[in-house]
């Protein structure tokens, strides 16, 4: 069985290694546009503007060469919930008081498409939430109010 990639860590650790944008790997770092955090929440089934913090992004590129849209969290939403994230695990990583870190380290993320177009996301590098939801009971009310997934 393949061992997790990614771990909780302590706060400590996690700006250490991941509060300063700088720290992303790859040639340029993004914020996901405003536009497109609105778009992230309707598939989650969350509430208009229930996303605030900013969606970083890192990568060697910057644009789907098929389109020339710009990658972000929207293309690494849609892909997880495509293939294995169900939305309130996506939710409780973005809004959740907990700490993530990929610790593969990897050259380019795996398993990402874009998401106007489809095509193979192949550098991208980070990605990571400057994570504002402080309050516990708040993100439950929002996974309260987030419709069950639907089955297939």
């Amino acid at each position: 069985m393949k061992r997790p990639a990614t771990k909780v860590v302590s706060d400590e650790i996690f700006r250490q290694v991941y509060d300063s944008p700088q720290s992303l790997p790859g040639k340029y770092s993004w914020v996901t546009t405003d536009e497109d955090v609105r778009k992230i929440e309707q598939p989650l089934g969350m509430d208009p503007k229930t996303i605030g913090a900013p969606l970083w992004m890192s990568g060697d590129a910057r644009n789907c060469p098929d389109w020339g849209r710009e990658t972000n969290w929207l293309d690494i939403i849609s892909s997880g919930l495509a293939s294995v994230h169900d939305r309130k695990i996506i939710a409780k990583v973005i809004l959740g008081d907990r700490k993530f870190v990929n610790i593969e380290a990897p050259r380019a993320i795996a398993d990402l498409s874009c998401f106007q177009c489809g095509r193979a996301i192949i550098d991208l590098r980070s990605f990571k939430s400057h994570n504002w939801a402080y309050a516990s009971p708040a993100l439950l009310e929002v996974l309260e109010r987030m419709p069950a997934r639907e089955r297939q």
